[in-house]
C-alpha cells in the first residue's frame, strides 16, 4: 500500500491520528522536501513519529519514483506531505503511476494554506483562482499572474498568491555542465511579492493601461500559517512591500470584494488604521 499524508501546516503533532497510525506501520516513509516547509526539521518529526525519514526531493520524486513504487509493491509506503497531499501542489503523477502498476494507495487529508487562510477573516467561498507569484530575474520578468490576480478582483473575488520557493536548484552554468551543484534555498517574502505587483503596475501604466489592482489595494501578508508564531499583517499593498513577517513561509492576499463583516476582521490586523479608513479605492458590498 501507498500511503499519501498530509502533515499540516505547523509541527510534527499537526499529523492527524490516522495519519500517524499509518506512518507507524509502514517499513519506509518519504518525507517531500521541495514544495513546503515546516517550522521543525526532519528529526523532530522522527522522533515524534518513531521512524527514520527519507527525505524525497523534487528530483527522486520526478526521476525516482519508479523504485519508490516497487517498495509499495511489496510493503507499505508513506509519502508525506507538507500541508495536504492535494494542496498547492498535487501529486497526482505518483498516483497515477501507482495505479497503473496495481498497487493500492490511500490519501490521508490533512489543513493546508490553501483552507487556512480562512484566518485573517476574509471567506474561503470569496476566492477566485489561486496563483504562484514566481521570482523574477534579469532576464525572465513574466507578468501573468498579474492578470489572474485582476480578472478575480473583476470578479470580486478574493486571490491566494502562494509565493516561490526555490529548493536544491542549479544554476543555469551548473546545470548545463552537468554539475550537482545547488543554489542556497531562497523563499519569497511577502515584501518581495508585493514589490513584483507594484512594478507591474508601474509598467502597465507606461504603457496606457489603469490597472485593476493600485497601491492602495487592500491586500494580506501571511507568515507561520498554523504555527505558534504565526503572522498576519492587513494593508495596502504598498504597506506589504514594507511589513516585516519574518521567516517563511509566507503568502499574500489581493482582496476583492469584501463584505463589512470580512473588513471588521481584517482590521484586526491591519498596519495602520487610516489604511481601511482613508482607502477610496477598496471595494465593499
Amino acid at each position: 500500500m501507498l500511503y499519501l499524508v498530509g502533515l499540516g501546516l505547523g509541527d510534527a503533532k499537526d499529523i492527524t491520528v490516522k495519519g500517524l497510525e499509518a506512518v507507524r506501520r509502514c517499513r519506509r516513509v518519504y518525507l517531500e522536501a521541495y514544495t513546503s516547509v515546516l517550522t521543525v526539521g526532519k528529526e523532530a518529526l522522527e522522533e515524534f513519529y518513531g521512524k527514520e525519514l527519507i527525505l524525497a526531493d523534487r528530483e527522486m520524486v520526478e526521476q525516482e519514483a519508479d523504485s519508490l513504487l516497487k517498495e509499495a509493491d511489496v510493503c507499505d509506503v508513506a509519502f508525506l506531505v507538507v500541508g495536504d497531499p492535494f494542496g498547492a501542489t498535487t501529486h497526482s503523477d505518483l498516483v497515477l503511476r501507482a495505479v497503473k502498476l496495481g498497487i493500492p494507495y490511500k490519501v490521508i487529508h490533512n489543513a493546508s494554506i490553501m483552507n487556512a487562510v480562512g484566518c485573517c477573516g476574509l471567506q474561503l467561498y470569496n476566492f477566485g483562482e489561486t496563483v504562484s507569484i514566481v521570482f523574477w530575474t534579469d532576464t525572465w520578468k513574466p507578468e501573468s499572474f498579474f492578470d489572474k490576480i485582476e480578472k478575480n478582483r473583476q470578479n470580486g473575488m478574493h486571490t491566494l498568491c502562494l509565493l516561490d520557493i526555490k529548493v536544491k536548484e542549479q544554476s543555469l552554468e551548473n546545470l548545463m555542465k552537468g554539475r550537482k551543484i545547488y543554489e542556497p534555498p531562497r523563499y519569497m517574502s511577502v515584501n518581495q511579492a508585493a514589490e513584483q505587483l507594484l512594478a507591474i503596475i508601474q509598467n502597465r501604466r507606461l504603457q496606457g493601461e489603469k490597472p485593476e489592482i493600485t497601491e492602495n489595494t487592500i491586500c494580506v501578508g501571511l507568515a507561520h500559517v498554523g504555527a505558534p508564531d504565526e503572522k498576519i499583517a492587513s494593508g495596502t499593498l504598498q504597506q506589504m512591500s514594507t511589513v516585516e513577517l519574518g521567516a517563511p513561509l509566507h503568502s499574500l492576499i489581493v482582496t476583492g470584494t469584501t463584505h463589512p463583516l470580512e473588513l471588521e476582521m481584517l482590521k484586526l490586523f491591519c498596519v495602520d488604521n487610516s489604511s481601511f479608513e482613508n482607502n477610496a479605492c477598496q471595494r465593499t458590498t
